[in-house]
Parts: C-alpha cells; structure tokens; sequence
C-alpha cells in the first residue's frame, strides 16, 4: 500500500516534469497524509492540468460520505471490476506530484520508524492514480483521488507486499491518454518496479506523527534498523532448486 509520500522538488520541476501550463507555487512537503490536498496532473481534452485534491477516494454514487470507508489506494488487480474504480480507470487517470513514499514493515512493531523510497536518478516519482469528482446533495462538489498500487518488486518485498505504480515518462505519456489507451492497456502499466528505479533507506520515526513536516523526516534516527535484505525473487528461488 501506499500511505505516506512526499514531493520535494520545486514547482518548476514538476512543471518541466509533466507538461502542464499552470504555473502553480507551492512549498515542499515532506509528509503527505491522506484526507489532505494532493497535488495531481490529469488531462483533459489533451490538455494537461495541475488540480489540488483531497487523497481519499469517493465514488460519485456515494451519498454520505461518513458512511463510505477512506479510500486512500486502488489495487490495479481489481479496479477494473470494482464498481467503485472502474469508470474512474477508463475516464479519470491522474499522476500523483511525489518525489518518493514512505512504507512501514508489515508485521513490524507500533511506532516503528519508515522506510523512505526514492527514484534513484533523483527525479520525480509518477505515481498512477485515479479520481473522481463528488457531489453532495447542496450541489457542492470535491475532487478525490486514490493511488493506484501493484505488487512490490524484490527491492521491497521484505517490507510489504503492496507498492504504489511508478510509471515511467513512457507510462506516464499512455496513462494520461484517455482518447487513444483504455482501461486494459493502461492496467498492464501498473506493474511493479524495476528495482534499479529506486533507493531505499530508514527515515525518522517522526514520520508517523502527522503534525511534523519538515526535511529532518527523510534522515534516519541514530537509533533505528539498517535497511532489511531484499527477499529473493520466485525465479532465483527456482533457481537453486535446478
């Protein structure tokens, strides 16, 4: 899964980045927490756009809010079968503005310290995602939006068996075509990363405190873990048995 993610890099990068004209101006964050606003690229009518809106997904055909689960990740496995997905996937691609996420160890013990997860090349991470404008019944209306995940790759199976899809500017190009590349193709891209993208290093526990946001968050605490052995993959398993 994907819970926690940051987005360091200036607005011009994102800009150069992605493609869009909006020329927004916004501050590092270095500990985004769902039902916050996110900073998302979508395009419409071939036209790509810079949106604010909040990480938690609503489907437009919820009534009340408070009585649908906070929706913050979408399995690319079955998004495409899920009501709640589904159009959103044909319809309403996004990229998600991240410089790299946090993840925990599954298993591991309360208020353990994070994993933080950067591209190795040092530019921003495309992070798929999905949305979906809400309208209550006052006619007011909110855009929201999910994280579209995969299974992890071998650099990151020995903490969790989920991570969010991290596509390339290749990917990124296809994910945003909703004329010329459907729900199906745009799936297949949702797989997981090859593990020469990324680094991966022990943050600070202050991570898991949502009121803190500052740099001193990606730097390890003197006091926590190495980064853990990657699990060896199915084939290499295979492998040794041959």
């Amino acid at each position: 899964m994907c819970g926690r993610f940051f987005a360091t890099s200036s607005p011009d990068t994102f800009r150069e980045a992605y493609g869009y004209d909006d020329r927004p101006n916004f501050p590092a964050r270095h500990n985004v927490a769902p039902t916050q606003p996110v900073a998302v690229v979508t395009s419409e009518h071939g036209r790509r756009r810079f949106v604010l809106m909040r990480w938690g997904f609503l489907p437009a055909w919820v009534k009340d809010p408070d009585d649908f689960p906070l929706v913050i990740n979408a399995r690319i496995e079955t998004a495409s079968e899920k009501p709640s997905f589904r159009n959103a996937l044909r319809y309403r691609r996004c990229i998600f503005l991240a410089d790299g996420f946090y993840e925990w160890r599954r298993g591991g013990p309360r208020g353990q310290a994070p994993y933080a997860i950067r591209r190795a090349d040092g530019r921003p991470m495309a992070l798929a995602g999905l949305w979906e404008t809400w309208s209550s019944r006052d006619g007011s209306e909110i855009d929201t939006a999910a994280i579209v995940t995969c299974g992890a790759n071998g650099l990151l199976a020995g903490i969790h068996e989920r991570m969010p899809a991290i596509l390339s500017p290749e990917g990124v190009n296809a994910w945003l075509d909703m004329r010329d590349v459907d729900a199906g193709r745009a799936a297949a891209l949702c797989r997981p990363a090859p593990e020469e993208w990324l680094d991966l290093a022990p943050a600070s526990r202050r991570v898991n405190d949502v009121r803190n946001d500052g740099a001193e968050l990606l730097r390890l605490d003197e006091d926590e873990p190495v980064v853990p052995k990657p699990l060896e993959s199915k084939v290499e398993a295979q492998g040794r048995l041959f």
